[in-house]
């Protein structure tokens, strides 16, 4: 019975002794790789752990230190521009360009719509002036019959005013002789030349507008006779006799019919 037991105590005893040396050789392994690494030159994990506990204990590098640093606010009105953006006096500039190109064009827009109504004013005066001329010789059409208190109808007129006024003038009705002189020189104005003499105008009325309508010949003609009657009615000065002969003998070649070659009835 003895012999059945010893065989499987030998086996146990190999199997142990094979897991034996198989331990040995792994442990063996091992330290050979610790000791080709320390000749290699790496450190070991005792050394890290011996490093970072030395470490720690450094004054220097244990502790944790706070420093202050001064930094520009973001909020605060700098001139100072981020990076990628333009700076204040650039845009200033690109602002004050823009506001002027605005300008300018609002400008000609004013000018051009000044010039319009000017243009219009003046195309209104003109078609005006022409429609007054209108009106004038229209309405002179029909003339008047009296200047103030003095008749001017043809009708109540001699024939040949200046030698019934030189007829009055050598009886000795010198007052007479000059109102028929100017009633027949207004009469002549009015129906004869067209002369816008209206009911209502003075001596300085009459001689402006036989001014401005008549040639100069006998626009000269009407101013020495109406002079002459501002004299006699307003100065009390009475013309020589020779002066009341030149008026009577030059009425007729003055104001009497025009000519019909005149060159400002031509043109009228």
């Amino acid at each position: 019975m003895r012999s059945e037991i010893e065989p499987p105590r030998r086996q146990l005893a190999a199997v142990l002794a094979v897991v034996t040396l198989a331990l040995a050789g792994v442990l063996t392994s091992q330290a050979i790789a610790v000791t080709a690494e320390s000749a290699a030159g790496k450190p070991t994990r005792e050394q890290i752990t011996a490093a970072m506990a030395k470490l720690k204990a450094d004054p220097n590098l244990g502790e944790e230190k706070k420093t202050r640093q001064l930094r520009r606010n973001s909020n605060s009105n700098s001139t100072t521009n981020q990076p990628g953006e333009q700076p204040g006096w650039l845009k200033w500039i690109a602002d004050a360009f823009s506001w002027f190109a605005n300008t300018a064009r609002a400008l000609l827009w004013i000018i051009a719509i000044v010039l319009v109504a000017i243009l219009a004013i003046c195309i209104k005066r003109f078609l005006e002036s022409r429609a007054g001329r209108r009106s004038v010789s229209l309405k002179f059409s029909a003339a008047p019959t009296h200047v103030r208190d003095l008749d001017i109808r043809p009708e109540s007129l001699p024939d040949d005013i200046g030698r019934a006024a030189l007829e009055l003038w050598e009886r000795g009705d010198h007052r007479a002789a000059m109102a028929l002189l100017y009633r027949g020189l207004l009469s002549r104005l009015a129906h004869v030349h067209g002369v816008p003499i209206r009911d209502s105008s003075t001596e300085g009325d009459c001689l402006a507008l036989a001014t401005a309508h008549l040639p100069a010949v006998r626009s000269a003609y009407a101013g020495r006779l109406i002079r002459v009657w501002q004299r006699a009615v307003y100065g009390n000065t009475e013309p020589t006799l020779e002066e009341m002969q030149t008026l009577c003998a030059g009425f007729a070649a003055a104001v009497d019919a025009p000519a019909p070659a005149e060159p400002a009835e031509q043109a009228a």
